[in-house]
This record gives C-alpha cells, sequence and structure tokens, in this order.
C-alpha cells in the first residue's frame, strides 16, 4: 500500500475501507474484517454512522498489530464545542476499543468548531490522536481555520471522484499543506459510473473496471481514497489499483467528466444546514 506524509510527519495510507451508511452491526463488522483481511489497514468511521462499536470489534478480532492499522472517527455537530468535543472523543474511543486514535475529524463545518478545534488541539499535543483535520470544509473555511488555529488541520475530507473534481479545492489544500482525502470516491454510484463508456474504454487498455480507473485517477491526484462496500469480491477489486498508471492523456479525459458542482450534498444551503443540525446522534 502506498502513503502520503501528512504534514506532521505522520504516514497515512493512500487508500483506506469506508463504513457510512453500515449502521447494522454485524454487517458492518463483517464487512471490516473481510476488508482487513483483504489487505486495507486504514478504516473510517464516525459517530454519526453508528457503527464505531462494530468497527472496534473487527478491530479487535484481527489479531492486527494496532501500529499497523490507521484508524479514523469523525466529531458530529451535536458534540461541538471545547467540553462536548472531549467528552465526545473519549466516548468514540470507548465504543472502538482504542487507546488512541489515528485521525480525528471534525465531521462538519458547523456549530462551535474552533471550540472543538482547540479541544482536539489539546488531544493531539497529549498524543491520543497521531493526526486531526476536518470534513467537508470548502476553500474558505478550511483557509479560514489554517490562518487562525494553532495547530493547522492536516486532512480534509471532502466529496472528490470525476463528476465533481474540486481541482481548484485541491489546489488550495496543497498550497495549505492540508491532506486532500476523498469520500464518496465512487460518486456513490451516480453518472453510471460502474458502466461509464469513458472510464469503461481507459479500463480496458488496463484490463481494468470502470471503479478501478475511477479510483486510481484520485490516487494518481494524490488524494486519499476510502471506498465503501459489503461485498468482499468488490473491496478486492477496489484494493487490486495499485499495478497500472494512467496516462496523461487518461487523466485528462477523466478530468473533462467534470460538472462543476456536488449532485451528492451542497453544503453551502441554508437547507443542508438545518438538516445537519437536526441530525442527532444521541439525547
Amino acid at each position: 500500500m502506498e502513503t502520503v506524509t501528512l504534514s506532521n510527519g505522520v504516514k497515512m495510507p493512500l487508500q483506506g475501507f469506508g463504513v457510512f451508511q453500515v449502521p447494522e452491526a454485524a454487517v458492518c463488522e463483517r464487512a471490516v474484517s473481510d476488508a482487513l483481511s483483504v489487505g486495507y489497514r486504514l478504516i473510517d468511521t464516525a459517530a454519526a454512522y453508528f457503527n464505531e462499536e462494530a468497527v472496534g470489534a473487527a478491530i479487535a478480532k484481527s489479531g492486527i498489530p494496532r501500529e499497523e492499522l490507521f484508524i479514523t472517527t469523525k466529531l458530529w455537530i451535536q458534540d461541538a464545542g471545547y467540553e462536548s468535543a472531549k467528552k465526545a472523543f473519549e466516548t468514540s474511543l470507548q465504543k472502538l476499543g482504542l487507546d488512541y486514535l489515528d485521525l480525528y475529524l471534525i465531521h462538519q463545518p458547523m456549530n462551535d468548531y474552533y471550540g472543538s478545534w482547540r479541544a482536539m488541539e489539546e488531544l493531539y499535543e497529549a498524543g491520543k490522536i497521531r493526526a486531526i483535520g476536518v470534513c467537508n470544509f470548502y476553500p474558505d473555511r478550511l483557509t479560514d481555520l489554517c490562518l487562525n488555529a494553532r495547530i493547522a488541520p492536516m486532512v480534509n475530507q471532502v466529496e472528490l471522484h470525476p463528476f465533481f473534481a474540486q481541482t481548484g479545492a485541491i489546489s488550495n489544500m496543497k498550497t495549505l499543506n492540508v491532506q486532500p482525502e476523498a469520500w464518496g470516491p465512487m460518486a456513490e454510484g451516480k453518472h453510471g459510473i460502474f458502466t461509464h463508456p469513458i472510464l469503461t474504454e481507459i479500463g480496458r487498455k488496463y484490463n481494468k473496471t470502470a471503479a478501478q480507473v475511477a479510483l486510481r485517477w484520485n490516487a494518481q491526484r494524490g488524494v486519499v481514497i476510502i471506498p465503501k462496500s459489503i461485498h468482499r469480491e468488490r473491496m478486492e477489486e477496489n484494493f487490486n489499483i495499485w499495478d497500472f498508471n494512467l496516462s496523461d492523456a487518461d487523466m485528462a479525459a477523466i478530468a473533462k467528466l467534470d460538472l462543476g458542482r456536488s449532485e451528492i450534498i451542497d453544503h453551502s444551503t441554508a437547507e443542508t444546514a438545518r438538516f445537519l443540525n437536526g441530525w442527532k446522534i444521541h439525547d
């Protein structure tokens, strides 16, 4: 597995396994166990996914040395703020059954995320987290946080796939020395990505699927990818992208698929803010 080096020197796998929308405990635990046996070492969860305990159970049963794993979870909006973030972090750590996290992320740029960030800086300095970062921070919010935080975020996890390439956002992240990470690298199945004619045609040259091409495209841009699947054969397919390189012409052809906007969620709207703030993960 190839890695990227974060701004603080921590090495992060360039590919991981995500568990968004896998809330059923038995299904999630089996999926993570399969992913670990396939070879994934980065596992990405969140308090708002309601499956941290299942992820933790799979980790515990895997027998893989802790130092070989890279475990990520996220702080939800409801728990934003200095004291609340510290409490939520401990809850997540307990559910995962871990002594420390490799990466802790603010899930959304909403509520008192500056208070959350101060708490995360302290947890990082105390050695409880190896790296800290954010999710869904558009260039303005990310830049503002980087300019005002005592410790700048090391990762920004945002929607990144061939139909929403976010080239400008990635350029801004690199200027700020923030590592881009893609959620939804398969566009959540939209735009017929698994059978898309351009991705399929490019894949034929390398004996790869359209999905493998889409993942490889992001990886070659230096973007960490966390595809999700509950099917072992698809996990293996997604993992098998390290034995070929897309040409410059291939990369350019895929770049032309960019719509310049998300068709999954727009974090800049009032409706999205109301919806996400209304999503409660505990009483």
